[in-house]
């Protein structure tokens, strides 16, 4: 019996993942969950049903009233108590969305523990810091979204006693809503636009950053901080601009790995996020129940096109961003996010994200990081200048 802590357990990934352990109850318990505690009548709900030992909430006001209602379970409040969860259990699904899921990220791996990990802003904010608990022994890092997640399957398919032999890492895009639209229609989008994602049902502020391929290129500074690093340590010794986005709209390849001798091995399933929650909680196994199998008969078709930087510039960002290395992507991912928000407040447009991006990146003062408090200092200053930019946006953003 695998036991399972879950970071998280209210949000899109939470519930999936509670849905893959119903699936196959006699292999996994869970044994800890934590939420934000907004939806407090939800984590009651989620305690009652899985009866784990301890309860977090991160709203630390609301410790008291879930004392009350889960009168058997070990209730912790606040950030500090989020992060404990991370050593719980045999396995922690870190399904946290932004940057207040770093500390859980690194609780686990230097518990030795193994790390499902769905929150890509912990290795963008925080990936020298991250690299340095991966190394902490019996610590195991499993990608929980489906690109990284995909990546990591086909990896298995390498010689492990030799050369690495990998080309480039290529990462699949669905192309979010607007995909085929020029930069000249997209002026006017709306926040409901921004979320009638076509293929994937995800929280609103991960589906706004489908719609500025943003999410894209975070994850191509996520798959280098996981897989891009020199051959020996925790990667396979490619650089940054090894790796490759495609858009793909069907989502049915998830990504892809091309070796030196001119192979390429594809994921490939339904869009199904519980097959890759599924595979991080199984590893180095794989699960007996199907989740996203296709059915071959009736799948026509397998389109891909390149990214149209003009219309989506938030992807070359990050491109920029990683080169850049040190804190830029802290930076970058810290101006995303209040940006995002400022749009789903509707205080900005659509357009206005990549455009805030772009001058933030531009303050970046080039600081390395070498702790947490780094990390959060890098944050605060970036969400600093990101919501001065806010009240005065600028008009457009331009491309590389």
């Amino acid at each position: 019996m695998t036991s399972v802590s879950l970071v998280g357990s209210t949000g899109s990934i939470g519930t999936q993942t509670l849905e893959v352990v119903d699936a196959e109850p006699d292999r996994f318990e869970v044994v800890a969950l934590g939420a934000s505690g907004r939806r407090l009548d939800e984590v009651v709900a989620q305690a009652e049903r899985f009866r784990p030992a301890v309860v977090a909430v991160a709203d630390e006001t609301k410790v008291g009233e879930l004392k009350e209602r889960l009168p058997w379970v070990e209730v912790r409040g606040g950030e500090p108590g989020l992060a404990s969860l991370g050593s719980e259990a045999d396995v922690c699904v870190n399904g946290v969305v932004g940057f207040a899921g770093l500390r859980v990220t690194l609780a686990a791996l230097d518990s030795g523990k193994r790390l499902a990990l769905a929150n890509k802003e912990s290795l963008i904010a925080g990936g020298p810091v991250v690299q340095a608990s991966r190394r902490t022994p019996g610590a195991e890092l499993v990608p929980v979204d489906s690109e990284h997640g995909a990546i990591h399957q086909c990896l298995r398919s390498r010689d492990a006693s030799g050369p690495a032999r990998v080309a480039r890492l290529v990462l699949t895009a669905s192309g979010g809503p607007f995909r085929g639209r020029s930069a000249a229609d997209l002026g006017q989008v709306t926040v409901e636009d921004a979320l009638a994602h076509p293929t994937w049902s995800m929280g609103p502020k991960i589906t706004v950053d489908s719609s500025t391929l943003m999410n894209k290129g975070l994850e191509v500074i996520e798959a280098h901080e996981l897989f891009g690093l020199p051959a020996g340590s925790h990667g396979v010794g490619i650089g940054l601009d090894e790796i490759e986005v495609v858009v793909h709209p069907q989502s049915v390849i998830h990504s892809m790995v091309a070796y030196t001798d001119g192979s390429t091995i594809a994921q490939l399933s339904m869009p199904d996020m519980r097959l890759p929650i599924g595979y991080a909680l199984a590893w180095p196994d794989r699960l007996g129940t199907p989740f996203g199998d296709i059915d071959w008969a009736s799948l026509a078709r397998l389109d891909f096109e390149p990214p149209d930087h003009e219309a989506f510039p938030c992807l070359w960002l990050a491109y920029a961003a990683g080169r850049a290395g040190g804190s830029a992507p802290a930076w970058l991912n810290a101006a995303n996010e209040v940006a995002v928000a400022a749009f789903l407040d509707g205080r900005i447009r659509w357009v206005d994200i990549a455009a805030i991006c772009a001058r933030v990146l531009d303050a970046h003062d080039g600081e390395d990081l070498v702790t947490v408090e780094d990390v959060v200092e890098a944050d605060a200053r970036a969400r600093a200048v990101a919501r001065s930019l806010v009240d005065e946006p600028p008009s457009t953003s331009t491309g590389p």
